[in-house]
Formats: C-alpha cells, sequence, structure tokens
C-alpha cells in the first residue's frame, strides 16, 4: 500500500504501478458521452500524455485510448492511489508550510470514500464535481504542495497545476480557476467536449475548490430552509406531525433526511440509487428504508408509507423514510391517494435531484429502471434526453394538482424549474420576469433575505482529526452567538437564536462524515469574532492543531446565479457576474489562503459564476489579520450588491456595518417614492 510520502513524491514512473482498472467495490460515474471526433479523440489522447515522458506512451497510449471510448474520459486508474484517501492529521504531510498542509488534508477529504461520491473519477458530488480531472494531476498537485514554500503560489487551470510560481509570503498558496470558458462557448455540449479533452473541468462548489465537508454543509442550509418554509408558509416553526417530500440521497442532497428531523417535521425522501440511499441509512441518516409503495414498514406501529402523516399528526414524532424508487411514482401516488380519499398527506415539497446535470446521470427518469437509464444515455443520449424531458412533464403534472390543492412547493436550486420549462412542462409565471417560475426558488421566497442580512454557511475544519478540537470549537462559537444576540436586531436575533440551537446540539447529531468540520450560518459580525476567538484557542493550544476556515460558494457574496443565490435581485443585473469574481479576487489579496473561482456550480455550466476560499488559522497574529479584513470583505461585498439592488434587509445590514466600521463607504441606492414619476416621464 503507498504512503503520503510515497503520493507526494510525483508520478510513479519507474516503475509505472500496476493497472488495477475500476475498484468494483465502490460507486462510478456514469459514462459520459462526448461525442468526439476522430480528432477529437486524438487531441484528447495527445493531451493526457503530455504529463509522461515519451518512454511510456506506447504503454499508456492504449489504456487511455481504451477508457476514453468506454468511459467518455481519461481517468487515468493506473494512477489512483492504494492508500486508503481520508483527512490525515495535518502534521503526517509531508510538506515546507502548515497552508500546503491543511490544502493536502482538504484535498483528500474531497476524495474520501466516505465523502466522495465517485472516488475513482474524482467526483466529489452533484454527479460531475470533480476535484480534479485525471489522477496524474492529483499525484502531481501533491508533489507542488509538499516542495512549496511561503515564497510560491500554486496555480491550477480547470484541475491541472500550470506549476508553482514566485509570490509573497502575504499572497494566496494557491489560485484556482475552473471552467473559465469564454462566455459564447459556455455550452453543456462544449463542456462534455471540453473535459473530455482535459481542457475544461466542473468543479462544482467545493469539490473544485478542495472544501468540501461532506453531506453535513448542506444539512445545516436545508433544516434552515425546511424551518423558515414552515414560517412562510404554514405560519409556524413547529413542523411536529408535518410531512416534507423531495427527492436525492447522494452527495449534497444526502442531508435532506437529517435536516427534516432536526427541523423536526417527517422527511419522505426518494431515491433511484440503492447505493447512497443504503450509505444514509448505514451512517444513521435515514431512519427507515422501503422500496415499495405499498409495502407494510415499521414506523413504531405497522403501516403504510402513506400512513406517515396520520401517524405522525398523532405522534408528532420526527421521522426521515428513505423510498426507494422513483420520486415521479411516489408524487403520482401521493396525487392518487388525494383523488381517492380527499386527504392531502403533504405540506412541503422540494426536489434536489442533480438537475444541473440531467442527460448524464443526473435525473433518472420513471419510465425506465436505474440500470436501463444508465445504459440507455450512453446508447442512444438522444432518445434518452427525450425520455428524461417526459419525465419531468409527468412529474410538474402531479406537483401541480397538489400545489392547488394547499400543498407548498418551492425549487430548491437545482435547475428543476429551468429544465423542467425547456422540457415543456407547466411551470411559467405569468407576467413573471426571466428568472421567475410558478414556484419561487427558495433563494426567492427563504433564504434570500437571510444572505441580505449577511448570513451565510461559515465553517471550519479542525486539522488534528481530534474529535475534542471540535467540540471546543463547537463551544467558541455559540458562547460567541449568545453574547453577540443580546445587542442585535429583532430579525436577526431570530437567526442568532436558529444558530445557536443547531450549534449547541450540533455535536449528538453525530454529523461528521470524513473531517473533523462544522458548519454555521453566521452574519459578518459572527464569522470575525469565531474566527479569531478559534485562533486564539489555536494560539492558547485549546485546540490543537491550526483550523481552515472556508464556506459554501453557495453564500451571501460567493455566487452569481440567476436562478439560484441572485434570484431575488430585480435590477436587470440578475445576470451580470462582477460580485462573485469581485470576491474571488478581493479575499485573494486581503488574505486568503487560497481562492477559488468557477463556472457552473450548483445549477449548471453556464448558468452560474461562484468563487470561495480557504483560510488557516494557526494562532498567529497575521492570521488574525488576514481573518479581520478577508471575512469582513467576503460578506459585505455580497451585502453591498444586493442593497444597490434594491433589497431591504440589505439596505439595513450594510448601514449598520459602515456606522461600526469608518473606513466603509458604500454607495447607498436612493429610491423611487413616487411610480408616478416614471409613468409621466414615460408618457411624455
Amino acid at each position: 500500500m503507498s504512503s503520503l510520502k510515497e503520493i507526494c513524491s510525483g508520478l510513479p514512473l519507474d516503475p509505472l504501478p500496476p493497472n488495477q482498472g475500476r475498484d468494483p467495490n465502490v460507486p462510478h460515474a456514469p459514462i459520459r458521452t462526448p461525442n468526439l471526433t476522430a480528432e477529437e479523440e486524438r487531441l484528447a489522447l495527445r493531451n493526457a500524455l503530455r504529463y509522461f515522458p515519451p518512454s511510456h506512451h506506447a504503454t499508456l497510449a492504449s489504456e487511455f485510448a481504451q477508457e476514453l471510448r468506454q468511459y467518455g474520459h481519461i481517468y487515468m486508474y493506473r494512477f489512483c492511489p492504494t492508500l486508503r484517501m481520508r483527512a490525515y492529521p495535518i502534521d503526517q504531510y509531508p510538506c515546507r508550510t502548515r497552508q500546503a498542509a491543511a490544502m493536502m488534508l482538504m484535498i483528500m477529504n474531497n476524495l474520501d470514500p466516505a465523502v466522495a461520491q465517485f472516488p475513482q473519477e474524482l467526483v466529489t458530488y452533484g454527479g460531475n464535481g470533480q476535484v480534479f480531472s485525471n489522477w496524474a494531476q492529483f499525484r502531481l498537485v501533491m508533489h507542488y504542495l509538499s516542495e512549496m514554500t511561503e515564497e510560491q503560489t500554486l496555480v491550477m487551470y480547470s484541475g491541472h497545476p500550470m506549476g508553482l510560481f514566485p509570490s509573497l509570503p502575504s499572497s494566496p498558496r494557491a489560485i484556482i480557476t475552473n471552467g473559465m470558458v469564454i462566455p459564447n462557448y459556455s455550452s453543456r455540449d462544449q463542456y462534455e467536449k471540453m473535459f473530455a479533452m482535459g481542457v475544461s473541468m466542473y468543479g462544482q462548489m467545493t469539490a473544485g475548490s478542495y472544501c468540501y465537508i461532506g453531506p453535513q454543509g448542506i444539512v445545516h442550509g436545508t433544516m434552515l430552509t425546511v424551518l423558515n418554509a414552515g414560517r412562510r408558509y404554514l405560519g409556524s416553526g413547529d413542523l411536529r406531525g408535518r410531512v416534507f417530500v423531495t427527492s436525492g440521497l447522494g452527495g449534497m442532497s444526502g442531508a435532506q433526511a437529517k435536516a427534516a428531523v432536526i427541523a423536526g417535521c417527517v422527511g419522505v425522501i426518494a431515491e433511484v440509487d440503492e447505493a447512497p440511499l443504503r450509505k444514509r441509512h448505514e451512517q444513521g441518516w435515514l431512519m427507515e428504508v422501503t422500496s415499495s409503495l405499498d409495502q407494510c414498514i415499521k414506523l413504531g406501529k405497522v403501516c403504510l408509507v402513506f400512513d406517515v402523516r396520520r401517524l405522525a399528526k398523532s405522534a408528532k414524532t420526527p421521522l426521515s423514510l428513505g423510498y426507494h424508487g422513483n420520486v415521479v411514482d411516489l408524487w403520482e401516488r401521493i396525487l392518487l391517494e388525494f383523488e381517492r380519499t380527499g386527504e392531502l398527506l403533504v405540506d412541503l415539497g422540494s426536489d434536489q435531484t442533480s438537475l444541473h446535470n440531467p442527460y448524464n446521470g443526473g435525473y433518472y427518469p420513471v419510465q425506465l429502471s436505474f440500470q436501463q437509464a444508465n445504459q440507455l444515455m450512453s446508447t442512444d443520449p438522444d432518445r434518452f434526453r427525450n425520455v428524461v424531458q417526459e419525465s419531468l412533464r409527468r412529474q410538474i403534472k402531479a406537483i401541480n394538482k397538489l400545489a392547488d390543492a394547499g400543498m407548498h412547493f418551492w425549487d430548491y436550486g437545482n435547475a428543476f424549474l429551468l429544465e423542467a420549462q425547456r422540457a415543456g412542462a407547466e411551470v411559467q409565471k405569468v407576467g413573471g420576469g426571466a428568472t421567475e417560475f410558478r414556484y419561487p426558488s427558495y433563494v426567492q421566497h427563504i433564504m434570500g433575505d437571510i444572505f441580505s442580512l449577511g448570513f451565510g454557511p461559515f465553517r471550519w475544519v479542525c486539522t488534528s482529526g481530534n474529535a475534542r478540537d471540535l467540540a471546543v470549537t463547537d463551544n467558541i462559537a455559540a458562547t460567541v452567538l449568545e453574547e453577540m444576540s443580546a445587542n442585535v436586531p429583532e430579525r436577526v436575533k431570530q437567526q442568532y437564536n436558529d444558530n445557536i440551537r443547531w450549534i449547541r446540539e450540533a455535536g449528538k447529531h453525530k454529523m461528521v462524515v470524513g473531517s473533523q468540520a462544522r458548519i454555521l450560518y453566521s452574519d459578518q459580525k459572527g464569522r470575525v469574532s469565531i474566527a479569531l476567538a478559534i485562533n486564539q484557542a489555536v494560539a492558547d493550544g485549546n485546540v490543537s492543531a491550526p483550523v481552515v476556515i472556508s464556506r459554501d460558494h453557495h453564500d451571501v457574496s460567493g455566487t452569481d446565479s440567476p436562478f439560484r443565490e441572485t434570484s431575488n435581485v430585480y435590477d436587470g443585473s440578475v445576470f451580470c457576474a462582477d460580485m462573485a469574481v469581485q470576491n474571488f479576487v478581493g479575499d485573494a489579496f486581503r488574505g486568503a489562503t487560497w481562492v477559488a473561482l468557477h463556472n457552473g456550480g450548483g445549477v449548471g455550466w453556464g448558468e452560474v459564476i461562484n468563487g470561495g476560499f480557504g483560510l488557516v488559522l494557526d494562532g498567529s497574529e497575521e492570521a488574525a489579520k488576514r481573518a479581520r479584513l478577508m471575512l469582513n470583505w467576503d460578506v459585505s461585498n455580497g451585502v453591498a450588491r444586493r442593497c444597490w439592488s434594491g433589497n431591504s434587509n440589505a439596505y439595513e445590514t450594510i448601514q449598520r456595518t459602515m456606522e461600526e466600521n469608518r473606513q466603509l463607504l458604500v454607495t447607498m441606492p436612493f429610491p423611487v417614492q413616487d411610480e408616478h414619476v416614471l409613468d409621466r416621464a414615460l408618457q411624455g
């Protein structure tokens, strides 16, 4: 078995490692269909061989060509390490700087089989969220990081390590870009070709920026969404006895079962792939599993799947139930029950299948079995596309009828309504704008105003790998928020209280998968205060090793996404990406340890630009200075943009921030108070 030292020594060439091929014991990515021409195939092979001296080309060319034709991409399975991928404690990495070791830890966590969706294809989540394009890139990056000094920066072009370049100690140690394609060529079909040729890559959000922390990363956001959906749609944050139906138990969507239980409701989640469903059940994230709509299951007493709500209303017991089957069947059966009995079994509904990637494993049509769908998507992509679109139309038809009966449905920012519209489903909103549909996105109705208050998914990873360090940081964060919550406006106080409740209970919910990490939604002041307190704890020895702070790109400032993060921006700038690019650049020169800028995260290739960062808190005064400067900017950038677009929450938030920091001067909008002024001007 290889070791960390061997992994960091560069490409193993003398001798070449044996080609073990695919491991049958782990899930694998669907076969890609890039439809390369003969010349493009030749170019893809030539590009892959660039990583190796000519003496090995005869051996590698034939197997790389076979991978390309068999799987639609050259993954270089021969170079997949035999060492178990996981977040090893930071002191075990052979390197010259702690910053480099922290990145190595985060990269290996993204590829941990307990964390990654398709570990051998270097996919962390979302069906195609790559860490790297192939295993040669992984090995070169680990080697560069092991050699890096504090006067070098690693430059990453869509998975490819361009190399180490001289820089300043104050510079980021890595600059990552993924999928930065010229806009006119940023189509889905072009992406498949570019990825197959090894020249571009879909990094999702935290896959290609090395900041994924397992499904916990979305548990908290999903819990907040469901909780606030109850407040908005049902008039109460008490969700006992309420039923939430959705789909997806894979990467990011795997959080839904746990989030539903923490929010206090009954979650019924459909999943077509048995592997992730069993994985979530074994992890304890999913309480019960059934594979038949008619099969009786034990939920304290014998009942049908659709007796769940009746049981829940009487017992008011939180429950997560995984249905192994297609969500379209589930929706249609719920509709049938309503038509037969007049009883609406569902209060809240959504969908979290990977519809940013609808024709390559992100969505499975109801007309086909899981195996049949996987076969058809590779053998007849055009027919598969038609079947997917027909399935989406059926799904929307059932949802529309249930919504008319009183169910509240929202789009979860996974391009569900966008793809349904493209399929010809009835999701249009009469008189709506370009980003508005019959159902709101969860940003438009639920999370957008929370973002505009400055709240978003702040995260940290204890690089010691020690659970005690995580418990200490949990307590630090809770204490900081409790002290701060006494002096905040009422609408902010509710968010503080939700997050204090979350962090006080986080440990007992056993959400750690992979690295010892935590997520917490916090505003600007909270993030800075928590980071400084954790940094001081590292300095004092109360936390035994450095802590990496980061966030999901799905945040206040990190993402310009017209169908998700910025879908509640109504001043005409919804398709502009200045905020995300400014965020990436601003984080870089204000002290981030590494920064990343991606095309396509979350909603799909060509639909979004997003940026993220990682910052190592090593207990030094320099780390504290960087955290203070960078985190203030990282939030205020987005709040200022949201304020300028007309959001009242953001207006009040940035105004308070300017009062607290006299160096901050933001251009504030003057609203048009008399609409008749516009009418008269345009009529005259």
